[in-house]
């Protein structure tokens, strides 16, 4: 999908001016008060939800990338704008198939308890490996999703990593899918963090979320 020049200049702005760590939640009472809008980024843990972070906020190294899949267990959220004007949570990796049973329940519990109590929270931003598209695993993610009647849309990752035929493919299937889902926006954006595709329109979707 496009979005007007306006659009994407005024998030080009918006993620032009200080975005800062603030804090990680490892559950709910850790919270930071509900005083912005939020934007949540949900992904499996090898998906390159980190890398995408940094290239939508432009600096190198605001969300940590890891080399152990589904490391991160905390909820990650990061302040956007001076004065403050939105937060970007970087959610729990899923789909970590070595981790301990425990671990995926108390991701489940943070999780779900997050989406559905969250008031500010306006979007839910689903990365999908535009290599394997939709995966049983992140089915699971868009189920809890509907059921939490969290608006979200689905970002395809890591476009740069396949044909453009192929990307294609995997992108009218994705959106496909997308549609026949209560809570999915319509529209999929396909991004590659390395080469700076589709980041201004994600920027401009961000901004397009919290109104």
């Amino acid at each position: 999908m496009s979005f007007e020049p306006e659009a994407i200049e005024a998030a080009r702005k918006a993620f032009a001016g200080p975005v800062a760590f603030l804090k990680s939640a490892p559950a709910l009472e850790f919270l930071p008060n509900a005083d912005v809008p939020e934007v949540a980024f949900a992904g499996r843990s090898n998906v390159g939800k980190s890398s995408l972070l940094n290239a939508l906020a432009g600096r190198n190294a605001l969300a940590r990338t890891s080399n152990t899949p589904g490391r991160t267990q905390e909820l990650n959220f990061f302040d956007v704008g001076s004065p403050l004007s939105f937060r970007l949570v970087d959610m729990p990796g899923y789909g970590f198939a070595k981790a301990p049973k425990d671990m995926v329940r108390k991701w489940r519990f943070l999780v779900n308890d997050f989406l559905r109590g969250r008031d500010v929270l306006k979007r839910a931003l689903v990365l999908i490996d535009s290599r394997h598209g939709i995966k049983d695993v992140d089915r699971e993610i868009l189920e809890m999703l509907d059921k939490a009647a969290v608006s979200y849309r689905i970002v395809l990752t890591k476009a740069d990593k396949i044909k453009a035929s192929d990307l294609a493919a995997v992108t009218e299937a994705t959106i496909a899918e997308a549609r026949k889902r209560p809570a999915a926006h319509p529209d999929v954006l396909a991004t590659s963090s390395e080469t700076g595709m589709g980041i201004p329109e994600l920027r401009a979707a961000v901004l397009e979320a919290i109104g």
